[in-house]
């Protein structure tokens, strides 16, 4: 990348699971919420692949790589849980998956910011808030870029409102929560395994018993904080980064408390936002 595109780079991992075969598009298009089978050759889209009651085992950016191949990059540690999930009813199917830990670099910018091509890059794809690039590849060349620390990245994905695997994303998730099913599931796709939990909530509307919200605050905070209105639990901490000296993070709030404004922390006033529901 010449000098022209220098911008901010996180540089960390992400658990890539590769699906390679006669059947691969066919199999994942009955295991994920996204129509997979739509996308054209290097076009990326996020999914979610869930259990069979409809909660979330994994959400994950596909991207295709040939007509019967994909690459389905994770958080870094979750690439098992993912690979087990797509393995569990993968029976007498032409698909080979494997799983490898990749090299990630994530510009914070767009990538038509981005003066050179990544030509040693497998992924290169938009962020999960669209605000950036992921670069993602097993070999991939130093980045000519200002190097971004992991509270930066952190605090760009929280204020974002992107939910995280293991923080926001857990087995007990209900899909539409996280407020990221307009751009994680097709509606119009066909069927996929936990498909009626998801169908349901949109049938009849987002009656959910929580929602993710965007926290914002002086001080400190932690992962476990409680929320409280009142004096009352309403919500519940579950990422944090540094702001300068405050701090955001991202909470889940009790459906009681989905309109209320005079949340606490430790005593603290803080601030609640709608996270950027169901971003495109």
């Amino acid at each position: 990348m010449s000098e022209s595109g220098t911008k901010n780079v996180f540089v960390g991992e992400r658990d890539v699971v590769s699906v390679q075969g006669a059947e691969a598009t066919s199999y994942l298009q009955g295991q994920v919420s996204q129509d997979v089978a739509g996308l054209a050759v290097g076009e990326s889209a996020w999914s979610f692949i869930l259990s069979p009651q409809g909660k979330v085992d994994a959400w994950f950016r596909a991207t295709r790589t040939a007509e019967d191949g994909f690459l389905c990059d994770v958080d870094a540690g979750y690439g098992e849980v993912l690979l087990t999930r797509l393995k569990r009813f993968k029976l007498r199917t032409k698909a080979d998956l494997a799983l490898e830990t990749w090299t990630l670099h994530a510009y914070f910018g767009a990538a038509d910011d981005l003066a050179d091509g990544f030509p040693d890059a497998p992924i290169v794809a938009p962020s999960a808030d669209a605000g950036g690039t992921d670069v993602i590849g097993p070999d991939l060349a130093p980045p000519m870029a200002d190097p971004a620390d992991e509270n930066s990245y952190q605090l760009r994905r929280i204020l974002a409102g992107i939910p995280a695997m293991g923080s926001e994303l857990t087995e007990s998730t209900i899909p539409a929560e996280a407020r990221i099913v307009n751009r994680s599931v097709s509606f119009t796709k066909g069927c996929y395994t936990g498909q009626e939990l998801v169908a349901r909530v949109d049938s009849r509307g987002d009656n959910t018993p929580r929602r993710l919200r965007v926290v914002q605050g002086s001080g400190s905070a932690s992962v476990g904080d409680e929320l409280t209105i009142d004096d009352a639990p309403v919500g519940t901490i579950t990422s944090v980064a540094n702001n300068g000296a405050d701090f955001a993070a991202l909470a889940y709030i009790k459906r009681s408390a989905f309109d209320a404004t005079n949340f606490s922390l430790a005593g603290r006033p803080v601030d609640v936002t709608q996270v950027p529901a169901d971003q495109p």
